[in-house]
């Protein structure tokens, strides 16, 4: 598998729906508002296999000292091809200046993946989120 990555942001905005839908991602039922939040994040860091969209990650940063992955995806068709591992460690070295990198994995199964690459969980800390869609699609 050859692998393209990529900061610049090329993507259409089916390109990510069909990305975002593939792992069963809400984000992707609202392809033009996904789209224009991934242009306007500090960091959208894709993979490509030739011209298919693969695998994406997106940081939020505040520009020294606090950066944020919001998104990890990879396309099920890729999965297991390392792609997300390398996007992770492409991120932890643009930022390595930063005093924190952080993530909150939407399920707590996937915190030992994220372990692996030098993340810890917060002793005290508790995920929180308010949800302003209905989710019943």
């Amino acid at each position: 598998m050859n692998i393209h990555y990529t900061e610049e942001k090329v993507f259409t905005q089916a390109q990510i729906q069909e990305l975002f839908l593939s792992v069963g991602w809400v984000s992707g039922q609202y392809p033009e508002r996904l789209h224009k939040a991934l242009m306007n994040s500090s960091t959208v860091l894709t993979a490509w296999e030739q011209n298919k969209l693969v695998g994406l990650i997106r940081v939020l940063d505040d520009s020294e000292m606090m950066a944020y992955i919001h998104y990890v995806l990879v396309h099920p068709d890729c999965q297991g091809h390392h792609i997300a591992s390398s996007m992770i460690n492409r991120v932890k070295e643009k930022y390595k200046d930063f005093l924190y990198i952080e993530i909150m994995p939407e399920e707590s199964k996937n915190a030992p993946f994220y372990q692996r690459f030098g993340f810890q969980r917060m002793n005290d800390g508790v995920a929180m989120q308010l949800c302003n869609f209905n989710n019943k699609h």
